[in-house]
């Protein structure tokens, strides 16, 4: 399948946000119950680092980075957000999309890359190791669900071995 991946624009939030719902509804992939506004969704990502895949004129699959804390030792700490449409899944795009956010964060001065993964999900855990993210722990129990499900959080970093190195 071809796809483009470019740089996530501001028209893009509907098919973003759409893609988003799907991964909300796997209740695998986020704790999230509600899409956020753009607004909110805007400002809590770093505009530097967002991409989306397209198929046409499609969005199949998009990712994000989001800061870790506002404190200014942790600038090069960055939360990653990776979500493929359902009909676009196990054909590459994930990879290509995650593959291409590394290298962009790298360029804007990014150490390390941070993903919390609930621990079914185990597509996004290989996903993530694939493109050198390492497991570091897990957080038990960490996450609720409306239904009263807990579930826990594998936590998985990626350290960039051009980027503070020094």
């Amino acid at each position: 399948m071809k796809y483009l991946i470019d740089k996530m624009k501001d028209k893009d939030w509907n098919e973003v946000a759409s893609i988003y719902l799907e991964g909300i509804n796997t209740r695998m992939a986020t704790f999230q119950r509600d899409i956020p506004t753009w607004e909110q969704w805007n400002s809590a990502h770093i505009v530097s680092c967002r991409l989306v895949a397209t198929v046409g004129d499609k969005i199949a699959g998009w990712v994000a980075l989001s800061p870790t804390s506002s404190r200014c030792v942790y600038a090069g700490v960055a939360e990653v957000s990776v979500y493929v449409g359902n009909e676009y899944r196990g054909m590459g795009i994930g990879r290509a999309l995650l593959d291409k956010v590394i290298e962009l964060s790298e360029k804007n001065g990014f150490w390390t890359l941070q993903s919390g993964i609930i621990k079914d999900n185990i597509c996004s855990i290989e996903l993530h190791r694939k493109c050198g993210f390492r497991e570091i722990g897990y957080r038990e129990k960490v996450g609720k669900m409306p239904d009263g499900t807990w579930h826990d959080v594998v936590l998985m970093e990626r350290r960039s071995k051009t980027v503070g190195c020094d």
